[in-house]
C-alpha cells in the first residue's frame, strides 16, 4: 500500500515537473534565444528529462 502511494506522488510529482520543463522550452524568451544561439535552456532539459525519470519510476513502484 506505502509503495502504491508513493508511486502515485511521483508520477504527479513527474508529470507536473515535465509539463513546468516543457513551459520552460515553449516560453517566447526561450525561442528567442534558441533562434539566436541554437541552444535550449538548462531548466527546460531537466524539466523534462527529470519529470520523465520520476514519471517512470513511480510507474515502476506501482507494480
Amino acid at each position: 500500500m506505502n509503495n502504491k502511494i508513493i508511486g502515485i506522488v511521483l508520477i504527479v510529482v513527474g508529470a507536473a515537473l515535465a509539463l513546468w520543463g516543457y513551459n520552460v522550452y515553449d516560453a517566447a524568451g526561450s525561442e528567442i534565444d534558441r533562434a539566436l544561439t541554437g541552444d535550449t535552456p538548462m531548466e527546460a532539459w531537466i524539466g523534462m528529462v527529470g519529470g520523465a525519470i520520476l514519471a517512470a519510476v513511480g510507474l515502476l513502484r506501482l507494480k
